[in-house]
């Protein structure tokens, strides 16, 4: 029982949880040879407006604008073309126009 307990305890050791991360890595991969960063932002950002939606929070639909207006912006130019840069400088001019007229 020892000799198999070490065996595992080895097999452990040796896969340091590179092989849990190594499938979610590679469907990333997949995705990103096929699409740029902006693109892949793009969509994350229309998913999460809509799982903002049902909240009928207009205040947090706001905050999520101005959230990924930054992250366009902070993305580098190298990884994203330029259009979704302007794309970040819009969200963020739109984005607190909708905080403010938000109702309380």
């Amino acid at each position: 029982m020892i000799a198999g307990q070490r065996k595992v305890k080895d097999r452990i050791a040796a896969s340091n949880g590179n092989e849990m991360l190594a499938v979610p890595l590679q469907l990333i991969d997949q995705f990103l040879i096929d699409y740029n960063v902006g693109q892949a932002l793009l969509v994350v950002f229309v998913l999460s407006i809509l799982a903002v939606l049902p909240l009928k929070s207009q205040r947090l639909v706001a905050l999520v604008v101005v959230v990924f207006g930054l992250v366009f912006l902070i993305t580098p130019s190298s990884l994203q073309p330029t259009a979704f840069l302007f794309l970040g400088l819009g969200l963020i001019l739109v984005g607190p126009m909708l905080y403010i007229t938000a109702s309380r």
